[in-house]
Parts: C-alpha cells; structure tokens; sequence
C-alpha cells in the first residue's frame, strides 16, 4: 500500500493524512494494543511510519495543512522574512522611543508579535529563519517569556504547530494585553502611520486588547499581573459572582442529645428560713450557646448535593467543636508554636506528605510506588476485625467503629501497595476512614484504613496525575494532572463527574474550597482558575505569577485564596472582586506548601529553601478592606514585607507539608538533606 491507503470498517477510504492522524493520537495516548490492530488492518509497515511522519516528504509542497488540521491550496511560498524582521525592528524602535508613561504598556505587546511571526515562519518552511530571529530579538523580553521561547524553539514544522495547545489559545482565545485608552492609541496609529500590514494583520487575528478610561500603568502595576502564557485575564472574566460563604453549620444542639434539665422548682421565699441555701441554677454549655449566623455570601445548603451528616461524623463534629474551645488565639504577639516532623534518610525518595484533619495520622508518598502511614499518637493504626469476629459486636452501640477494631492488630506504621509509579500526593477523607492517592501510573486509588487495603482504583487521567484533594465535607475530590485537565469525581462513581479545560500545561496543584462549591487550579501555564462545581465554568481567571504555581489555600472565611510558585512568590487574592491584593515576598526557592491557621489570622509558608515564613494576615484583610477599592485594572502595589511577622530555617530540610491542629499548633514536615 504505497499510497497508505485503507478502508475503515464503514467502508470509507481514508487517505495518507487521515492514516496520519490517527497514527499520531493512537501514539499519543500511548495506546500499544490500538496501534498494534491498526498496522494489522492497515497492511502498514513499521518501518513506513517514519515516511509518514515526515510531511517535507510526503505531502505535497503545493499543499499547506492550516492550525485547525484543514488543508489550504492557496500555500504561498513567496512569504519574504525580511519583511517581517523589519516590521518587528520598526515596532521595537517604537516602544523605546516612547514616553515612559506609555512604554511600559506598549512595550507588553512585543512577546505576542514576535510569537505570531516565529510561526509565521514555521508555516512556511523557514525554521533557520525563525530561530535566528527568536534568538536575536528574544533576549530583550523578560525572563519569564524568554524560558517559553526555548519550548517553542521545539517547534521546527508545520506539522508541530497542529494541535499545539498555545497555537491554539492564540488563535481562538487570542492573547490578552490590557492597556490604557491613549496607549491603544499611539498604538494604532504607528501601526497605520508606518503601513506595517504584517503586524496589522498579527494583532487583528491574534490579540485581545482590553482597553480602558484612565492613566496608563507603571512598570510595576504592569509587571504585576504579567507572566502567564495568555497575557493577562480580561475583566469580563471575573465578573462572575462567586458564593464564596460558608454555609450555616447544623444546630449545634442537633449533634447530641444533651441530659434533660432538671424540673424547675418554684423559689423558696420564706422569711422564716432565711440561712436555707438557693438551689444553683444549671451551668449552660457555652458550646450550645453559640449560634451560627447566616452569611448573605454563601451559596444555598442545595445548590450542589452534599452527603449528609451519619452519627459518627456528628460525634466527630461535636468533638471538633469542643477542641475548638480550647484554640489558641494567634496574633503579632502570640505566634504558633511549631512541631516539625523531619523524615531521615530518605532523600529523593519521598514525593509528598499529609497529615489528617484531627492531626493524629501521616502519610507519605514515596518513590518506589507504595505510601507509609504513620500514627502521631500514642493510638496504633489497627486493622478491622474478621467477619466472623464482627457478629458478636453490638451494632446499635455508640462506640461501634471502635468494637469493629481489632485490638491485638495495632502498628504504629503501615505500608499500602499497589501503584505503578511515585505518588505524587494523598489526602485523607475528613471521617479518617479513606485516603485518596494518586501517582505517575496516571491512576487514583482509594484505599480503605480500616481494612488497609485498595477499595477502588479510579481511571480516566492519560498522563501522570499531580496533585488529588477531598472536599471539606468528603464524597467529592478533585485532581490535577499532566495532561492539562481537572476533574471531579466523586467516590461511589468510576467516572469523573466534570472535566474541567482550559489551562495550556501541566496542572500542578488543585484545592477545594471551604464551601466545597468551587475548585482552585494552579498550571505551569502561571494561571490560578477557579472552576463552579455546579455548572463546570470557569469564573475566575487570575494572572500574575512568574512561574509554575506550586501551592494553594483558601483562607478560613473562604474570600480570600494564597497561591505560591516557582517564582518563590507568594500571591494573596481576593476572590469577591477576582484582583491581586498583594504579593508576598520572602523565601528565595520554591514555594512547596502554604496553609491558614484554623482562627484565618496567620498564614504559614514553606520552601524548599529550608524556610518557614509566618504572615499577619488579620491585618492584611483589615487593611485591605478598609482601603478604598481601585479599579481592577490599575491595582495597589502593597508592600507585602510588612505583613511579615517571622521566618525560621531549617538545618537543612525542605518543606513537604504545613498543617494547623484544631488548637492552631502548627505542624512541618519535611525530609532531611544530608
């Protein structure tokens, strides 16, 4: 079969580019089996698949394959480079002789342009071409952008830009640059003033440009919100209102069935027995007197389904509750105490680490595939007992969990096995009875921690999955995963229940809100999204970061989301109005793991540059909220450092994990480099 031809099995003909295609997604998805039955039928032979893959030798030059995979007669090979270098060296002259209060702005344009004619260039045949010029005019852009030029470097055929993710963005989404009315202006006008048609032609098909009234931005507000693969977010994009209250709580009265009162009896007034002692009132419970106040912020108890309340999980309420009385109040003068966990001996070996919500069990993913559990109480993890040992226990009894156990099976630690590749990172179910793990395998598992064993193994993710999440109130989670997409699922279904897309790289990191109403999402593409569990859509887009966002926490009230990166910045938004309150910069690696204290008063930060940095942030959102609100497109610049109340080092151990018990004593772990 020269002409790599075939007939499928409804008797089309599928010429040498359909076979292509599908040879290309059948390898992409690294589906072996499907390949191996489509050679067979094909009458293919292996070594004819490089001749396929090689479209300078086997499509017709005449013939131009467009970024949507159609193909396009018109392909004109008469496209002069020089053209294109001197419109952008005209554009770049432009920017630099412009007045400093409108060159900052402009100058945001140049990175879009100089992509849109690198391709320009790949389109037609000139990869050289365009590699000088990306390495002549690149080095002048910031560094940020200057790292995604060496990925597009990778691009070197027509063949490459179908399917790519950023082409794609770029051409349907557009990139987007936001700038002041009068900067749009001189914009415009050297464009038409010059006659530069190659660049009129970039910016009408492939930048957004959301214009407003007012004073063009300065260096820093511009460079704030800079850095994402996309440019920045459109106002329009953050509009949306997002329910970011807390829901009431249950009666606190309905978890418990507190002991009758006793009968009141009527006062004894008699004069004649005036030394005769008054019966003491009964003392109330200061738990039960406390009620819960409706937030007008919060979403309706329905508005997603929810797992109701079992009696075990108001028991564990109500014991969360009592402990909560006995909280440490944080502020400036009174700081956490911190209990660091350090793992030994185990460098380059541990992936991840979690600590439950009640802050008595450990896990740690490691490398060679499996996840120890440890306990951080004198309590051993004990196994369930046999099924015939289950009949004799009183199942109406209120310690039932408990009698199931059996006694003579504690260990202080155990061992769960079952993925094929490192675990990226475990989340314990807020009942303690289930732990979540993902892994490189591209698999879930859901593993049971009173039998020890894998319940379930979810699939679905085609690619490594980074990061998995339970929500506050169980059932539902949510991961993060190589190939681009985040997905909900919930633990009772195979399938994923929403499939978010729209990020353009790796998703690193995901985190449920407290209202379990919406999910954060942090990329490689330097974007926090945050997606609406109910109907799947995006309603915050935020840009701002300078690298892979690595970490995320939603404050205790749910307004607020903390985000760290690469960048080693961290990022504090405000999720009502969808802006940047302020950047938060200290640490000088990674940001690896960020958490709120339980009372929303300090927020704690770790680094795999052996730094715990702790952060005022009752002032932060004092300050913010008392301060008059700017318009979204022009921020405040607010110094960060101020807010700053301690820093400690480590000898020479990483951060993994931070973790605030119910009490706000805060935990650490990390593994030690020797």
């Amino acid at each position: 079969m020269s002409d790599y031809s075939t007939i499928n099995g409804n008797g089309v003909v599928l010429d040498k580019q359909d076979m292509y295609v599908l040879m290309k997604l059948v390898k992409k998805y690294n589906l072996k089996q499907s390949e191996e039955i489509l050679f067979n039928e094909a009458n293919i032979r292996r070594e004819d698949l490089v001749e396929l893959n090689d479209p300078d030798n086997n499509f017709n030059h005449n013939e131009l394959i467009t970024r949507d995979g159609e193909h396009s007669p018109s392909y004109d090979k008469s496209i002069d480079p020089k053209i294109y270098i001197k419109a952008f060296e005209d554009l770049r002259t432009f920017v630099g002789e412009a007045l400093d209060i409108y060159k900052h702005e402009l100058s945001m344009v140049l990175y879009p342009i100089l992509v849109q004619i690198y391709f320009k260039f790949i389109e037609h045949n000139m990869a050289e071409a365009g590699q000088k010029f990306i390495e002549k005019y690149g080095k002048d852009l910031d560094y940020f952008y200057r790292e995604d030029l060496q990925q597009l470097l990778l691009l070197r055929k027509r063949v490459h830009l179908v399917n790519n993710d950023l082409v794609e963005a770029m051409d349907i989404d557009k990139f987007i640059i936001r700038m002041s009315r009068d900067s749009h202006s001189l914009f415009k006008r050297h464009i038409q003033d010059r006659k530069q048609e190659v660049i009129a032609d970039i910016v009408a098909n492939h930048l957004h440009f959301d214009t407003y009234e007012g004073t063009a931005r300065s260096k820093e507000q511009c460079a704030i919100t800079s850095g994402a693969s996309i440019g920045e977010a459109k106002r329009q994009d953050n509009k949306v209102r997002v329910y970011f209250g807390l829901p009431k709580e249950i009666d606190i009265q309905l978890l418990t069935t507190p002991a009758p009162a006793p009968p009141e009896e009527e006062e004894d007034n008699d004069p004649d027995a005036p030394d005769k002692p008054k019966k003491k009132k009964p003392k109330k419970d200061p738990l039960f007197s406390k009620k819960s106040k409706t937030d007008p912020n919060a979403p309706a108890n329905d508005r997603i389904p929810l797992p109701e309340m079992k009696d075990s999980d108001k028991l564990e309420k109500l014991k969360s509750l009592r402990e909560t009385m006995k909280r440490i109040a944080l502020n400036r003068d009174s700081l956490p105490s911190v209990c660091f966990y350090t793992i030994l001996n185990a460098h380059n070996t541990v992936c991840s680490a979690e600590v439950s919500e009640d802050s008595t069990i450990l896990a740690v993913g490691l490398t060679d595939s499996s996840i120890k559990v440890w306990s951080l109480t004198p309590s051993k993890l004990r196994e369930m007992k046999t099924a015939e040992q289950l009949k004799d226990v009183d199942k109406d009894s209120e310690d039932v969990v408990a009698r199931m156990m059996d006694e003579r099976s504690g260990e202080q630690c155990r061992v769960l096995y079952g993925h094929n590749g490192p675990v990226f990172r475990c989340a314990f179910s807020p009942d303690k009875l289930n732990l979540l793990s993902c892994s490189e395998d591209g698999t879930l598992r859901l593993w049971s921690l009173l039998t020890w064993t894998c319940v379930v193994v979810y699939k679905g993710h085609l690619f490594p999955i980074w990061d998995v999440r339970f929500s506050p109130h169980g059932y539902y989670f949510a991961s993060g995963s190589y190939d681009k997409t985040v997905r909900l699922w919930a633990t009772d279904t195979y399938q994923p229940l929403r499939i978010f897309v729209g990020h353009l790289a790796d998703v690193s990191c995901v985190q449920f809100h407290p209202n379990s109403n919406y999910i954060a999402s942090g990329s490689e593409d330097r974007t926090v999204r945050l997606w609406d569990v109910f109907n799947g859509q995006l309603v915050r887009l935020m840009t701002g970061h300078k690298g892979t966002i690595t970490s995320l926490a939603f404050s205790t009230c749910g307004r607020y989301l903390a985000s760290g990166a690469a960048d080693n910045i961290a990022i504090v938004w405000d999720l009502a109005q969808g802006q940047l309150i302020t950047t938060l910069v200290k640490h000088t690696g990674t940001l690896n793991t960020m958490t709120f204290s339980r009372d929303g008063t300090i927020l704690a930060i770790g680094g795999l540059d052996n730094y715990l940095t702790l952060w005022d942030f009752s002032k932060l959102a004092e300050e913010y909220i008392n301060q008059s609100t700017n318009a979204s497109h022009n921020p405040d610049i607010n110094d960060g450092e101020k807010y700053l109340l301690r820093a400690y080092p480590t000898k020479a151990t990483p951060f993994l994990t931070l973790h605030f018990t119910r009490r706000n004593l805060l935990f650490g772990v990390g593994t030690f480099r020797s």
